[in-house]
């Protein structure tokens, strides 16, 4: 990766400054134990009395007193092409990403962060929000989860594919932003999906260990 701050060979929490749990975050760390801070997101972990190893981004809302204590640790990236969850992935390099705090709040934040997540295939990013976990579909999925757990899918461009083990296939389906979506499909069975293009999935939190086991295969979740 081209002007990395950070680099791993594991995983690394990505903390924003919107609605997160300090137990989340806590949490997560067990799983990815590098922390790294999207600009106001040092603040949020000052006040979960945690160091982040680096803090990314423009840095129009750390506050003074957040990067007077963060020192060196804090890295301005000024320019305004990309937001301050994109400059992480952009200049953090690990194996995979678990983001927290970057949804809930400003519903513009949040939009923003998920056509991150769509954008990047290569980057494994999982999203833990209030709720839920979000992640981009890799080109097959198969999930192993609970008959009858929510699985909802949004597209962020066109997109077709095929799948077993949902109650209602996507076979045959033009998915789309503005047209065609998947909210609150279900499992009914062990969970095979092959698609074409940005397909994020939504399923609840309680998934997230088989979601790790599937996008990061070998790693013994």
């Amino acid at each position: 990766m081209m002007d990395a701050i950070i680099q791993v060979e594991g995983g690394v929490v990505l903390l924003g400054g919107g609605a997160v749990a300090a137990a989340d975050v806590h949490a997560a760390l067990t799983i990815a134990p590098v922390l790294v801070a999207a600009d106001g997101g040092g603040d949020r972990a000052l006040a979960m009395g945690l160091m982040p190893d680096a803090v990314i981004g423009d840095l129009d809302s750390l506050s003074p007193e957040g990067r007077a204590a963060l020192g060196s640790r804090v890295h301005e990236i000024a320019e305004q092409d990309s937001t301050d969850f994109g400059k992480c992935l952009i200049h953090v390099a690990a194996e995979f990403y678990l983001g927290l705090g970057f949804t809930g709040l400003r519903l513009d934040h949040t939009l923003a962060t998920l056509a991150n997540v769509a954008a990047r295939p290569e980057a494994r990013v999982i999203l833990i929000a209030e709720e839920d976990i979000i992640f981009r579909a890799p080109p097959r999925l198969r999930l192993d989860l609970p008959v009858g757990m929510r699985f909802s899918l949004f597209p962020f461009g066109p997109v077709t594919g095929r799948s077993e083990g949902l109650r209602w296939p996507i076979e045959g389906i033009d998915f789309a932003p503005a047209g065609r979506v998947g909210t609150s499909n279900e499992v009914s069975g062990p969970v095979t999906m092959e698609t074409d293009g940005p397909m994020l999935v939504m399923v609840p939190r309680a998934a997230l260990s088989a979601v790790l086991a599937a996008l990061l295969p070998g790693r013994g979740r």
